[in-house]
């Protein structure tokens, strides 16, 4: 199992008694639920993340919908964003479609109408289309999910560059800076700030920005070499000439 597997299934900054909820079967018990939802905005004040966690929580609404509370399950899947192109956001999502609908609220759920748009920057962030994933996220009709939701996510917009840089690092060896800037959202000295801490190089002739060698992006040529037996081939031998 590699290291990335291992910190999704344990974070390293799990608290103790978190990971025995999440691990035993007293995950299952309603009375453990705002010990979770304290977790998940702990995670939300410290740019930490638990999927495991918040699918806990997640599960202890599907099975006690009088528990349910639209707002952390919004923060929920803000915090999955930023695990794009991971499938942690479609997980939380599964557990919501089969969720009862009417469970008991004082207010408006705003769950139906931000989920198609939680959805959608997914979509963005997932096919790689980071300048449009910016210009709706900052777009006047997403001020509401601005204003009230991530706001609050400490360190948000930094974490969905680390999306960025994950797709970039996959796929690039050189980029020019006006197409990097434009899938950070960032310019001038913030920009050349951001790409020095990530310990890539810019080019000041031609304004392009090195990536150093990764796995990704590195093309390797591949031998197949494949053997076939003498019988082998005078079975395809023979089988070839009754079809002529």
């Amino acid at each position: 199992m590699d290291s990335s597997a291992t910190s999704w299934i344990k974070p390293p900054a799990r608290p103790e008694l978190i990971e025995n909820l999440v691990s035993g079967v007293d995950r299952y018990n309603p009375n453990n639920v705002s010990i979770l939802e304290d977790y998940l905005y702990h995670q939300i004040r410290n740019e930490e993340y638990d999927c495991l966690a918040n699918l806990a929580i997640l599960k202890l609404y599907q099975f006690n919908p009088e528990l349910y509370n639209p707002d952390v399950v919004i923060n929920i899947l803000i915090k999955a964003l930023t695990a794009s192109p991971s499938p942690d956001f479609n997980l939380c999502v599964s557990l919501l479609d089969e969720r009862p609908i009417n469970a008991p609220l004082e207010e408006p759920d705003p769950l139906p109408t931000l989920l198609p748009v939680l959805r959608g920057l997914h979509d963005l962030l997932f096919r790689c289309r980071f300048p449009a994933f910016w210009d709706i996220y900052r777009s006047d009709e997403l001020e509401t999910l601005r204003d009230n939701y991530t706001v609050e996510v400490v360190g948000f917009e930094n974490a969905v560059r680390e999306v960025v840089v994950r797709g970039v690092k996959a796929a690039f060896k050189r980029i020019s800076t006006a197409r990097l800037g434009s899938y950070l959202a960032l310019s001038g000295d913030d920009l050349f700030e951001y790409i020095a801490k990530l310990g890539w190089t810019v080019d000041s002739a031609t304004s392009v920005v090195s990536i150093p060698p990764n796995p990704d992006n590195q093309i390797e040529a591949t031998v197949v070499q494949e053997s076939i037996k003498l019988p082998q081939l005078a079975k395809v031998i023979s089988h070839s000439a009754l079809k002529a």
